[in-house]
């Protein structure tokens, strides 16, 4: 059976408690003192937080049950675990038919970042996922992986190319094609998050809606300190960063295991149908988190001249590299 470590969304959200952010409290609403409403719970699978300072409570209770229902509206349309969601239906159907306006703003940033990376980000590696998950869930799966012709059978079904947007209809090209938005869902719905909260008039909060971003900084102008978790030890941090105004991600392989040895895991390079092994895990600071989750998840399988030169043309954009030895590289501001 796939054997789940420490989730990729997971990665920065146990360490940003562990450093002392403060980010995770009783289930439901808390407020301190003189500080902040904060509020946590589960969304899109994964652990999510609410930092919301405003000087009116409830105004502030009545934010998080919003930005709560924006949430759980972007479920409906991007969760594999929900079998009426809209990308469920995309992928049994392979057509989706005046698709709402977030699924094709999503694919379309998706496909941008496919383009971007040379197809290391590539939404349609579902088939991938599926392969995986039937051959380690057999009674005796052959440690090393699936056959090379049940893995060239279903690369056949993957790549960008074959994933059609408009805004009036969605199409999957190949026959028994899928997709998955777990690469940059979470950062998406941070963001519309952020829109909301900024549209109500705030400027100082950090939303963590799978991804960490920052609205300001805190209340007294300091930065938001945040932990990286250590993707190989529960509860261990490899380095606290500042952010203000930007989101930050982490993509690592150990995330999610699919058998013991790490071999293969959720991170697949849509070339091969395997899983990379460049890095231990690797960060991305970007303006927004939807940029941060994608690109975290395609630079995991770039060598580092790759994401040298992305990097170099992006502003606001910083890449943290940890190699299969521990040693940390970073480029960018």
């Amino acid at each position: 059976m796939p054997t789940p470590s420490l989730t990729r969304r997971r990665l920065i959200t146990i360490a940003a408690t562990a450093a002392g952010a403060g980010l995770l409290g009783r289930a439901g609403i808390a407020r301190a003192a003189t500080e902040p409403l904060r509020w946590h719970g589960q969304a899109l699978g994964a652990q999510v937080s609410l930092e919301i300072y405003h000087p009116d409570h409830d105004a502030a209770a009545r934010l998080v049950a919003l930005s709560l229902a924006e949430v759980r509206r972007l479920e409906r349309q991007f969760s594999l675990y929900q079998a009426d969601s809209a990308i469920c239906e995309l992928n049994r159907r392979g057509v989706l038919v005046a698709p709402d306006p977030d699924m094709v703003a999503l694919l379309q940033a998706s496909l941008k970042f496919a383009a971007l990376t040379g197809g290391a980000f590539d939404p349609t590696v579902q088939p991938l996922w599926r392969l995986y998950e039937q051959h380690f869930s057999a009674e005796r799966p052959d440690p090393a992986g699936p056959s090379a012709d049940a893995l060239a059978e279903v690369l056949a079904r993957v790549g960008h190319d074959g994933l059609l947007v408009t805004p009036d209809r969605i199409a999957l090209a190949k026959r028994g094609a899928g997709i998955t938005l777990n690469g940059i869902a979470q950062g998406y719905a941070t963001d519309k998050v952020v829109a909301l909260l900024r549209g109500a008039g705030l400027s100082t909060t950090l939303v963590d809606m799978g991804e960490i971003r920052a609205i300001g900084a805190r209340p007294d102008g300091a930065p938001w300190r945040v932990g990286l978790a250590d993707p190989d030890q529960v509860d261990a941090i490899t380095e606290t960063i500042e952010i203000a105004d930007r989101a930050v991600a982490t993509s690592a392989g150990a995330g999610f295991r699919f058998e013991p040895s790490g071999r293969f895991t959720h991170l697949f390079d849509p070339a091969t149908g395997r899983s990379p092994s460049r890095y231990r895990s690797v960060s991305v600071l970007a303006p927004t988190a939807t940029e941060a989750d994608a690109l975290s998840t395609a630079f995991s399988l770039l060598p580092r001249e790759k994401i040298e030169t992305i990097v170099a043309a992006r502003p606001g954009l910083q890449a943290r590299m940890m190699d299969l030895d521990g040693r940390l590289s970073c480029c960018g501001a």
